[in-house]
């Protein structure tokens, strides 16, 4: 059976699932499942689709991962939602959207900005908004109206090494362009100092990583995803009020109604070949849940930890290879509760070039109904700064006053605020793809044909990224699991796997 289309781009991918039966003819399976983030929920959800029996293991107290929230008391005594950080719900994550639809058919927990502005500290203003959404009409157009990147920069670029940007193909790219940085191949390409910065360096830095530490592959497929190879078009979707309301607490309604087994605030500390089963996933409270398959669904840094006290899974040297993967440099989120608002044509989120550590700027009740009625009671903003790729050494206490110093230039009128409360949420637990890294990329398989990874960190030989890849990868582990059982997978569908312009791809082969 074929599911049915969820996009707006003809050009968009169906990797259809292997044949199979749609329910165990015997007992079914069991299955655990470490991590309840975005991976996780997506496996849980293919599993219980085919009537295996599923375990989702939790350690915090919210589900989504990097993408959950929580409840936090401010001084006004009053309650306000938290969490790690703006995200952005791209038209053409199209795994992750029919992941949300299954409890929110119309997706309405999501809704839609209408720009994404990128200011830069000379002053100019570039917006992706009001576009052309087909390639390479999108592109053409972004620079035709560009007071940043000009015709006359183009002239001066090295055509040909562009192309390789227009001639992405999967995962091909990565063996033509993983030894390369984000930054080396810019610099053959010969793209102005300041276009380079708003075209490339915001994308690669929502990677949570600076362009000489990014793989130009990397680059080179988000470039493909975002602009040249979809026409779903580069505005997104946010959630309408926090992540647990407006997406995970019905997402987790509709899978323990379908039988799911959902237990948060527990830790799973190893995994063995303990027990009756095939597995045995040992819980912080000393006892021991018997399966017969795992999903590894982790961020890599717990992934590393579970691993490192589970020495009889898979062979040293797999373990030790994943114990080696580099994580991103820490980012920093800073929210701020302000006494008034900032001034009513301020952008629900805009992006920053030049402006020292900051890399966006969100105005929470422009979009979110929790900030949205905190503002009106108050009378205030609820303001969020996010600064990425910074030093090993960054603190909370160092980057403060440099955070409300670039708030202060870029928004002057928040100079004279004051800071009712604020929370900042300093972190380095984003996965990183360095130059030459992608050929040590776990893969979904392991050596235990039933344990299967997924997550960010995950190879997988399809255009999609963040948390796409997350949702991709949690659907893909989950088919790996049913194909062994005889059951039927789930398609997924992604932008296409290669470059969308004939003439371009010749033009790049031919470099």
């Amino acid at each position: 059976m074929t599911e049915p289309r969820r996009t707006t781009d003809r050009g968009a991918v169906r990797h259809p699932a292997r044949p199979g039966a749609e329910r165990p003819t015997g007992p079914a399976p069991r299955v655990v499942v470490i991590g309840a983030g975005i991976a996780g929920l997506a496996a849980t959800a293919c599993l219980r689709d085919r009537g295996v029996e599923v375990v989702l293991l939790e350690r915090e107290p919210h589900l989504g991962g990097r993408v959950g929230g929580w409840n936090t008391t401010l001084a006004d005594r009053t309650t306000a939602p938290m969490n790690r950080g703006f995200h952005a719900f791209f038209r053409q994550y199209y795994n992750l959207r029919r992941l949300l639809r299954r409890a929110d058919p119309q997706l309405a927990g999501l809704t839609a900005l209408a720009e994404y502005p990128l200011l830069n500290a000379a002053g100019s203003t570039d917006t992706f908004a009001g576009l052309p959404s087909s390639p390479p009409w999108n592109a053409l157009g972004f620079v035709a109206r560009s007071p940043t990147f000009r015709w006359r920069d183009v002239l001066g670029m090295d055509l040909r090494a562009a192309a390789a940007l227009a001639d992405v193909r999967v995962p091909e790219n990565y063996a033509r362009l993983d030894h390369l940085s984000a930054t080396e191949l810019l610099r053959r390409i010969g793209f102005p100092a300041a276009a380079r910065h708003l075209a490339f360096e915001v994308f690669s830095r929502s990677f949570f990583a600076p362009p000489e530490q990014l793989s130009a592959a990397e680059l080179a497929l988000m470039f493909h995803l975002y602009f040249l190879g979809s026409s779903e078009g580069l505005l997104f979707d946010v959630a309408a009020d926090s992540f647990p309301t407006a997406l995970w607490e019905p997402l987790a309604e509709h899978l323990t109604t379908r039988g799911a087994d959902i237990r948060r605030g527990t830790e799973v500390l190893a995994v063995s070949h303990e027990g009756p089963r095939e597995f045995a996933a040992h819980l912080d409270g000393g006892t021991a849940l018997p399966a017969d398959a795992v999903v590894l669904a982790t961020e890599l840094r717990a992934a590393q930890r579970l691993l490192g006290r589970s020495p009889g899974i898979g062979h040293r040297a797999w373990r030790d290879r994943i114990a080696g993967l580099p994580s991103a440099p820490p980012f920093l989120v800073s929210r701020f509760w302000l006494d008034r608002a900032v001034r009513a044509d301020r952008h629900p989120f805009l992006g920053t070039s030049g402006f020292g550590p900051v890399d966006n700027i969100s105005v929470l009740e422009r979009y979110e109904r929790s900030a949205a009625r905190w503002a009106r009671d108050r009378g205030g903003s609820v303001v969020e700064v996010h600064c990425y790729a910074l030093p090993e050494d960054a603190t909370t206490a160092g980057m403060r006053s440099r955070v409300l110093a670039e708030l202060h230039r870029i928004y002057p009128e928040t100079s004279g605020a004051r800071v009712l409360d604020e929370r900042h949420e300093l972190r380095a637990d984003c996965p990183l793809f360095p130059p030459g890294g992608f050929a040590g990329r776990p893969a979904i398989g392991t050596p235990e044909p039933a344990l299967v990874l997924a997550g960010d960190h995950v190879r997988v030989d399809l255009p999609v990224a963040l948390m796409e890849r997350a949702a991709t990868t949690g659907m893909l582990a989950a088919n790996r699991l049913l194909r062994g059982w005889g059951l039927r997978g789930h398609d997924v569908w992604t932008v296409p796997v290669r470059g969308r312009s004939a003439l371009l791809r010749m033009a790049a082969r031919s470099a």
